[in-house]
């Protein structure tokens, strides 16, 4: 006897038709934002700005009891102004010092190779490395590309700050004009984790805003007690490298130790114990007490996600790596709570 052929309920192959068309277009999103993936990383600066924008506009709504659109502009001007002032009271004198310090730092790098030539062991190894130097053409060619990098970078950095003016004036126009393409059934869930997002994103802005001015501030002191040239510079460009945690500490602390030892031995040992007694404050004594209050990441998953977003997204994808990740670990967040779920990595 033949088995009984079974025709599929119509109600079955609507659901497996509508979980397919699902699948493949999360499949084609995925790739349209991977081949678009420097767009996206604008867009999430923009937003990323927008938000410090709209939280400061916030802040002074609440305490000077002004209107949203004054507050808006308020959260605009003051900064600018107070750049302003700084430029106007400090300007010539940090210009002078960057000045100073790119002109003292060959000099410096100079010296510290002829007192590396100057053992058997650091001649080899010059040796071996002068064998890799770039010819005139290559270091022609580098420039060229630099300079095309920073024209691209400015123009980049203008769009995201007119793009992150006008998500911070309607914020709602966008996140509503989002969600309302979405099935009316998932929208409070994305409302929720939209909200989640915001939430620490806005904490891990404010925590690290107090661990880069700490730096910016400690770092100066510190190397004008130790004698160093362009003490401000070089603190301004600490505070402003820490918003990339650990990579930023070691690109600024490698130029300066080498101007350090350029001055003589001894400058260049106070100059390590000074950038790492700022480091150590800063790691230890401001961030928990920062932490306590805003939250942080596991240190190493910072890390791994530095790799991660350099090998994949490049540069921008470097600066941008820990707040992508802070939106990560927010959505996972809120994931498991709606399994009933919790993680201590996502400090729930």
């Amino acid at each position: 006897m033949m088995p009984r052929m079974t025709t599929p309920h119509p109600e079955d192959s609507a659901r497996w038709f509508r979980r397919a068309l699902a699948a493949m277009a999360g499949i084609g999103l995925a790739i349209a934002i991977w081949q678009l993936q420097q767009l996206v990383l604008v867009i999430f600066a923009s937003a990323l700005v927008g938000l410090m924008l709209s939280d400061f506009a916030a802040f002074l709504q609440r305490v000077l009891r002004l209107p949203f659109a004054l507050a808006i502009a308020a959260a605009v001007l003051i900064p600018l102004v107070a750049l302003v002032v700084i430029f106007g009271l400090f300007g010539t004198m940090m210009t002078e010092q960057f000045i100073i310090l790119s002109q003292r730092l060959p000099a410096a790098v100079a010296t510290v190779e002829g007192w590396i030539r100057a053992t058997p062991i650091g001649a080899d190894i010059m040796a071996q490395v002068s064998g890799y130097a770039p010819k005139v053409s290559q270091v022609v060619d580098i420039a060229q590309a630099t300079l095309a990098n920073v024209g691209s970078a400015v123009t980049g950095l203008a769009v995201v700050l007119v793009a992150a003016l006008y998500l911070a004036a309607q914020p709602r126009l966008y996140v509503d004009g989002l969600i309302d393409m979405l099935a009316p059934e998932t929208r409070p869930r994305v409302r929720e984790a939209l909200g989640a997002v915001r939430t620490s994103l806005t904490a891990w802005l404010k925590g690290q805003a107090i661990g880069m001015a700490f730096v910016a501030v400690g770092t100066s002191i510190g190397l004008w007690i130790v004698g160093l040239p362009s003490p401000l510079a070089i603190g301004l460009v600490a505070g402003l490298c820490e918003f990339v945690p650990y990579l930023g500490v070691v690109l600024v602390a490698i130029p300066t130790v080498i101007l350090g030892f350029g001055q003589g031995v001894e400058s260049g040992i106070f100059t390590i114990i000074a950038l790492a007694v700022v480091q150590q404050l800063q790691g230890n004594v401001v961030m928990p007490i920062a932490q306590k209050t805003f939250g942080d990441l596991p240190p190493v998953l910072t890390i791994f996600s530095l790799i991660a977003a350099g090998t994949l997204l490049g540069p921008l994808g470097v600066i941008l790596a820990v707040p992508l990740t802070v939106v990560f670990m927010a959505l996972l967040k809120v994931r498991l709570a709606w399994l009933g779920r919790s993680s201590s990595l996502t400090g729930g």
